[in-house]
């Protein structure tokens, strides 16, 4: 591998969200949010850990950008709590919650990083949930209401926004399997869930344009470029349905005003409430793509399901052929390389900031306070490279965004998996920038992937 350099200007950047890092989960008028009660649930979140104080940035953000600014990063991709916005999700902002993220927004101005928040990262207001949760027709307009106030009151800093955080996981996860907030298991609440998220999601596009019609606006999706595990006709048609359903049940519509044909006999359309004028609403005409990507999907057909008809391997979390992170994650590059590609044949070559890829590793401190997580270094190596090749074939990538700054709550895992470029002590809240981190920002000032290791600063 020579040398790898990047287009300039490039963003460079690593990404977080509120309820993972902020703590402070009832100071200066926070509301409840469906993943505090989710995470007080007993039984529910590993070891009992909650988002309580989590990584405590609520207090410590100032820290956070000097850790962003050692490593020489020039984008921060963070979410905005609704319900510290609107702490029951309807009616007056709460300004406590507002000038929080105007300090931080200014913090990072003053640190010469992009701020680039996203406004919906998983943490729905609780009284939200209570009156019907995403299922609910109402929900779009309650989003689209606190999309607009959000960048009412914070757009004259802010150019770039993102308004939702991966829809396909916290519908799926949280509506379907249960086993993220709200907790959830019903078929018909998840494919309710996704046509409303949808209309939300076109809603909140237009109520941002007419707020600030020069807003620059993408949606970061969870998505994972699917493969058959054969050559078999069955498997490759399976393969096609289930990237319809992991990568396209909220980008089609937003982008053509259509779903995908996920179904054996078509979409899942007429089990989602879509009501005349629907698929007009929820057209969304984004001005860039967010990818979230961690891991391929290996398909095959599967003809027990009349549905759907595919079956992922693993669960979906990749193949057999990689390397296997500490959450059981395969390691490919190429689903990254591949994913771009397909977007940028499939979309008409749409502008594309990756915003989200990382690995947990529990590598910890040595004798000499030092965290030598070299697996963590070689899995970024191999995904920026595969961002590179994607770029010089022609896919107009902007930036790129680890995930994430630091260890953090890892939703359902709670503190048992780390994937932060940057160790945390969440007993005293020390921060300690992993050999990663280091090498992660090297490859930020040079904007380019240097043909071997360079040594790694130790302090």
């Amino acid at each position: 591998m020579s040398r790898r350099e990047f287009p300039k200007g490039f963003r460079w950047g690593t990404a977080t969200a509120a309820y993972q890092i902020e703590g402070a989960w009832q100071e200066d008028g926070k509301g409840e949010s469906i993943w505090d009660r989710f995470s007080h649930t007993p039984g529910k979140i590993k070891n009992g850990d909650t988002g309580d104080v989590a990584c405590d940035s609520y207090h410590r953000y100032r820290d956070d950008i000097a850790l962003m600014k050692a490593m020489h990063l020039n984008s921060y991709r963070f979410s905005i709590a609704w319900t510290r916005i609107q702490p029951t999700g309807r009616g007056p902002v709460n300004q406590k919650g507002v000038d929080y993220y105007r300090r931080v927004i200014d913090a990072l101005l003053d640190a010469g990083i992009r701020p680039f928040p996203t406004l919906f990262h998983w943490d729905l207001p609780q009284a939200l949930e209570e009156a019907g949760g995403w299922p609910c027709r109402d929900t779009a307009g309650r989003f689209a209401d606190y999309a607009e106030a959000v960048v009412r009151a914070l757009g004259d800093r802010v150019p770039h926004w993102m308004i939702f955080n991966e829809p396909g996981v916290f519908t799926t996860c949280g509506y379907l399997l249960g086993v993220h907030a709200p907790g959830r298991r019903s078929l018909a609440d998840f494919l309710h869930a996704v046509h409303v998220v949808n209309l939300a999601h076109g809603e909140a596009y237009r109520a941002i344009r007419a707020t600030k019609p020069d807003a620059i606006l993408g949606t970061a999706f969870s998505m994972s470029h699917c493969e058959p595990t054969s050559h078999r006709e069955a498997d490759v048609a399976a393969a096609e349905r289930w990237h319809g359903f992991v990568n396209d049940l909220y980008l089609r519509p937003a982008l053509r005003g259509e779903y995908p044909r996920i179904y054996r006999e078509g979409s899942p359309e007429s089990e989602m409430d879509v009501r005349p004028g629907d698929l007009e609403r929820v057209r969304a005409p984004l001005d860039f793509i967010g990818v979230n990507l961690y891991f391929r999907t290996l398909v095959s057909d599967d003809p027990s399901d009349s549905k759907i008809g595919a079956l992922p391997l693993n669960g979906g979390f990749g193949g057999n052929d990689g390397p296997k992170t500490e959450f059981g994650w395969e390691v490919w590059p190429d689903a990254l390389h591949d994913m771009i590609l397909r977007l940028t044949r499939e979309y008409d070559r749409p502008v594309i900031e990756v915003t989200e890829n990382g690995c947990s590793y529990s590598d910890g401190p040595d004798a000499k306070s030092m965290v030598h997580d070299e697996r963590r270094i070689e899995f970024y190596r191999g995904y920026i490279d595969g961002v590179w090749r994607a770029i010089e074939k022609g896919a107009d990538v902007r930036g790129y965004h680890a995930w994430s700054l630091m260890d953090n709550f890892e939703w359902a895992e709670g503190f048992a998996q780390r994937f932060g470029l940057t160790y945390v002590d969440f007993g005293s809240g020390r921060r300690t920038i992993k050999a990663s981190g280091r090498w992660f920002g090297q490859v930020a000032t040079e904007n380019a992937l240097n043909e071997s290791p360079e040594p790694l600063r130790t302090r």
